[in-house]
Formats: structure tokens, sequence, C-alpha cells
């Protein structure tokens, strides 16, 4: 009887990661697995590159052109790579153009045009504050990104440069790579890097503190999350407050969490040090990434696709659903890449602004005129916007504990 039920489970697995895969070989085809950072030098107006620092916990490849790969590394890596997106109407926000040929055309594709290791924490500390300091006073930010699961090390970068650019981020951006192997079958692979990586992220953001950073913000998307909350649990009270100060944000994008271990979290880290403003957390019931998650984890909810915002409102975050935003992929994982260039609220978050203090009557507070937004309704339970139909074809709803 053990066997049989051993056997039926496996069958079950094998068919949800074969249902899964066609979901996403559908958005992804071809997958950049090496030599994707080779070098273009082409000129390319109107291009805008993107330098982003990397710290990871992957393994060095030899490999021309790739740098790191899925395997673990021993302790943190180091490293930096620009790359260039092209001008609109090549470039649409949300989406990645991918070279079709390497090294890639630069006037049509995303591109890399320059990528080196740093020699160690030091060496990175001291670019970092180099490129803190060529930003004015009161604008000296990070932007911290943390990947999530069945992602290859260009992926995560190459996503990470999208958001940055349409989001027009004015800061310093920071990719937090751990060793994701990038294959659907290795879900458990994955889960256990993440936690392998607690502490090294932990090292991470106490470095990102302790430069000349004003405030960070820190996205983490999907299984990215489960390490972000357990490298927050495992960190010191003491530090936790410390790093408080500095880290204006936490926006967690459609988390790969039990939804009962979620609430675990973050009750014990309400008795450590609360945070300096609730997390943000973007939802999408639709995501049909998480929902083959929840079958594998035995029917539990995952946050990313729960549908109670209520009940995470009042455990004190801030929920943004996503349900109705159409997403660039078809298994609607990664609707927070669209609403970078959509939602001039949410770029305020992420800018290190106060949406408590936006006022929508305002013109031009947040670079935009109030005329091109839609409604602006707020009340200590729900805020809700309207976003033009030319931009998004339903509202975005953020339910706020009555706090």
């Amino acid at each position: 009887m053990a066997g049989a039920q051993s056997s039926t489970s496996g069958r079950l697995l094998a068919w949800l990661f074969v249902f899964i895969a066609s979901i996403f070989l559908v958005s992804c085809g071809s997958r950049p697995e090496s030599g994707a950072l080779a070098i273009s030098t082409a000129n390319a107006p109107g291009a805008v590159e993107h330098e982003i620092l990397i710290y990871t916990t992957r393994e060095k490849d030899d490999r021309p052109d790739t740098y790191f790969n899925g395997e673990r590394g021993e302790g943190v890596s180091y490293a930096k790579a620009t790359v260039s997106v092209p001008p609109e109407p090549a470039h649409k926000p949300g989406q990645i153009e991918w070279p079709s040929r390497l090294p890639g055309d630069p006037e049509k594709e995303f591109t890399a045009r320059s990528a080196s290791y740093i020699a160690d924490k030091a060496a990175m500390r001291q670019e970092l504050n180099a490129k803190l300091m060529q930003l004015p006073k009161g604008k000296r930010d990070v932007f911290l990104f943390i990947h999530g699961y069945n992602t290859m090390f260009a992926e995560g970068l190459y996503r990470f440069t999208q958001f940055v650019h349409d989001a027009d981020y004015p800061g310093v951006p920071v990719l937090f790579t751990w060793a994701s192997r990038g294959q659907l079958t290795d879900y458990v692979y994955d889960l256990n890097s993440a936690l392998v990586a607690r502490t090294a992220l932990e090292e991470t953001i106490r470095d990102l503190s302790n430069s000349k950073a004003e405030r960070i913000v820190i996205l983490a998307h999907s299984m990215g999350n489960w390490l972000l909350m357990e490298t927050a649990r495992q960190a010191p009270a003491a530090d936790l407050k410390r790093l408080s100060s500095k880290i204006e944000q936490v926006v967690l994008a459609a988390p790969d969490i039990d939804i009962d271990v979620f609430k675990d979290q973050l009750r014990a880290l309400s008795k450590k040090a609360k945070p300096k403003k609730p997390f943000i957390i973007l939802v999408s019931e639709d995501d049909r990434a998480l929902g083959i998650s929840r079958r594998i984890a035995g029917g539990k909810a995952r946050v990313g696709a729960y549908d109670n915002e209520a009940e995470l409102a009042e455990l004190g975050a801030i929920v943004v659903d996503l349900t109705k935003v159409e997403s660039g992929d078809s298994a609607n994982h990664s609707k927070f890449a669209q609403i970078a260039a959509l939602s001039p609220e949410l770029r305020a978050v992420l800018q290190q602004r106060d949406l408590n203090t936006y006022n929508p009557r305002e013109p031009n507070q947040i670079g935009q005129a109030s005329q091109d937004l839609g409604t602006f309704v707020a009340s200590t339970a729900q805020i809700a916007i309207t976003l033009p139909v030319a931009v998004l074809t339903a509202p975005i709803t953020l339910a706020t504990g009555g706090r």
C-alpha cells in the first residue's frame, strides 16, 4: 500500500511539473543557460544602460560570458554588469526583449555591455559607495532585488534591469542572486538553496546598511520572499532594529510561502522589531505557478495567491491585488514586472515616498499630472486606484489594515 501511494504521488508530481513546464515554456522559449552575457559594443542611439551590482551565492562558471551557474558556491561572490535596454518602440514596458542571437542588437534587444567579477567585500563596498556618492545628498538610495525559483543567473539580471528601467529608478540597483538551477524539476533543490543563502543575504543587507546609502528598498519575488523572510527571522533583534532605520520599504511580489508559515514569520518579526513601514504584498488570485506550488505543498495556500486580503492586512501588511492586471507571462507569476511603468503610486513607494502623504489632486507631485490618473479613494480600510483604461483594463486594489 505504501509503495502504491508513493508511486501515485510520484506520478502526480511528474504530471504537475509537465503541466507547469507547458505554462512556462510558452512564454520563455529558449533559456540563457550559458553565454548570455556576451558583450556588444555596437552603437545604439536611444538605448539606456544600467549598471547592476551583484551579490551571489552561486558558483562561478568558467564558460565564456556566463560568470555564474546554478550550483552553490562557497560564501558570497561579487560582480557587476551593465545591460542596455533598447529604445521604444522596440522595448515594451514589462517585457524583456531577449537577444535572438548573441551578443544581441542593442537597438532592438537587451544587451550586455560590460561584466566583471569584483574581488571581495572591501572592493564591492568601495564600488557601492563610489556610485552612491555620485548621487545628490538625500537621494543616495539602494534598490535590492531577490529573484525567485527557477531563475538562471542571466534571467534574474535581465529581469531586474527591466524593472529598474521601467520604474525609472534613480538610485543604485543591487541584485542578490542565489543558487537556483533554473530547472522546473529542481523545486526542492531551489528551496534548499534559498535556505543555504540566508546568512549571505543577512550579510549583504548589513553591508548595504553600513554603506553610504541613506535608504534601502527591497523587492523579493516568488521563492525569494521565503529567503527574505527566513533571513529576517534568523537575524538578531538588535540587528533588525538597527537595519530598520535604513530599510524604507519591503515589497513582497507573488510570495511562494505557505500562508500559515508566513503568519508565523510575521508574528515572530513583530516581536523582535516592528518594521519602519508595513510590508507591501503583491498578490494575484490567478497566479498559475503558485497554484502548482500549492498542489505540491499539500493544498496549502501560497501568500501570493491568497484570497483573504483582510487577514493579511490585520497582520500589518498592505496588500496590492493584481488579479485584474494583464500579465506578460502565461503563468501570471510575474505581474510585478508590469507595474513598474504603470502605477505612479506604486512607483512612488519604490522610490521611498510615503503613499499616505500622496495628494492625487496636486499636479506633478510624482512627475505626472493628476489628470493622467483615474480616481483615488482613500479610507483607513481600503485605497482604490483606477488607472487609465489605456494602461490597465481594471482597477488595482490596495487593502490596508485599519491602523
